[in-house]
C-alpha cells in the first residue's frame, strides 16, 4: 500500500517520469508517490506503450501531461524534453524506468541470441538514458542539484539465467549512470541508479522463471523483497532535497538480498528438499 500522509518533500519540484504502464508498474506507483509529496512532472513511454496501458488515467490522477516518445528515436528524446521544459520549466527530476528484450520475449537463451534483437535491448534499456541525459545537457534541461534515476537489477552483478541479455543491459545502464554523475556533478546534478528486487509487475512477471527468481529472493532477503510502492518512496528520497550528497551510486533496494549469504528459511528449504529425495 502507498503512503497516505504527504511529507511534501518535493514541494515545488518539477520532473519527467519514463516507463509507467499500469497501476503494477515501478514507474506508476513513483508517479504517485511524488504527486503525494508535491510534485508535477511530464510522463511519457513509448507510443505502443501507451495503446496498451492506461496513462490517461494516471495523468488524470496527477494533473500531468502525456507525451508518447520513441527512446531509439534522440529526436523524439530531444523533441520530449523541449515538450516538458516548456511546460514545466527546467527540471528537478528524472526517474527512467526503460527495459525491454526482444530475445527474452521470444525465449531465446543467452548462448543463442539474435544480435540484431540484442541491439534493440541495448538501446531500449540502456543506451535510452544516454540519450535523455545528453539531449538534457544539450538543452541545458536539468536545475542545479537535480537528481536522476535509473532502475536497475542484481543481473548487472551476477547472472541469472532467464534474464538473459538484460543483464548486459542493467551493467551497460549503472555504468551510463556513473559516467554522467561524474560529469554532471559540478552543478550539484545527481546520477544514481536503484537496483530493485524482484517486484511483481507487468513486465517482471513476463520473465520465464520469474516465480522462482521472486521466491528464491523473498526467502534469501532479511527483510522480504520490497513493493513497488517502497521503491517509489526511496526514490522520493532521492529525489528530494535530503540526499544532495548522494550521486554516482547503484543503490540496492532489495531487502538485503544482495548482501545477505544465505538464510535460515533456504537452509532449511534445502534440508527439506535432501530429505524428501532421500526417502
Amino acid at each position: 500500500m502507498t503512503q497516505t500522509t504527504s511529507h511534501n518533500l518535493l514541494k515545488g519540484k518539477k520532473g519527467l517520469i519514463f516507463g509507467a504502464l499500469d497501476e503494477r508498474s515501478i514507474a506508476w506507483r513513483v508517479a504517485l508517490a511524488c504527486d503525494r509529496e508535491g510534485a508535477s512532472f511530464t510522463l511519457t513511454n513509448a507510443p505502443i506503450a501507451l495503446r496498451f496501458g492506461a496513462l490517461d488515467k494516471l495523468a488524470e490522477e496527477t494533473g500531468s501531461q502525456v507525451v508518447p516518445c520513441d527512446v531509439t528515436d534522440y529526436k523524439q528524446v530531444q523533441d520530449l524534453i523541449d515538450t516538458a521544459v516548456d511546460k514545466h520549466g527546467k527540471l528537478d527530476f528524472i526517474l527512467h524506468a526503460v527495459g525491454m528484450s526482444p530475445n527474452i520475449r521470444k525465449g531465446n537463451d543467452y548462448t543463442r541470441l539474435n544480435y540484431k534483437l540484442l541491439q534493440h535491448t541495448l538501446e531500449i534499456s540502456a543506451i535510452s538514458l544516454h540519450k535523455v541525459l545528453q539531449a538534457c545537457v544539450e538543452k541545458d534541461a536539468l536545475n542545479n542539484g537535480a537528481s536522476v534515476i535509473a532502475l536497475s537489477y542484481i543481473g548487472a552483478q551476477r547472472v541469472f539465467s532467464k534474464y538473459a541479455d538484460m543483464n548486459d543491459a542493467k551493467a551497460l545502464l549503472e555504468s551510463i549512470a556513473r559516467n554522467f554523475g561524474s560529469r554532471l556533478g559540478g552543478k550539484g546534478i545527481r546520477v544514481n541508479s536503484v537496483s530493485q528486487g524482484p517486484t511483481k509487475t507487468s513486465a517482471g512477471s513476463g520473465i520465464r522463471g520469474f516465480d522462482a527468481m521472486y521466491d528464491f529472493a523473498e526467502k534469501l532477503s532479511p527483510l522480504g523483497n520490497p513493493t513497488a510502492d517502497e521503491c517509489a518512496d526511496y526514490c522520493v528520497t532521492l529525489f528530494s532535497d535530503l540526499t544532495r550528497k548522494v550521486t554516482m551510486q547503484n543503490l540496492f533496494h532489495d531487502g538485503g538480498f544482495s548482501t545477505n549469504g544465505i538464510s535460515e528459511q533456504l537452509i532449511f528449504d534445502l534440508a527439506e528438499l535432501s530429505a524428501s529425495k532421500e526417502e
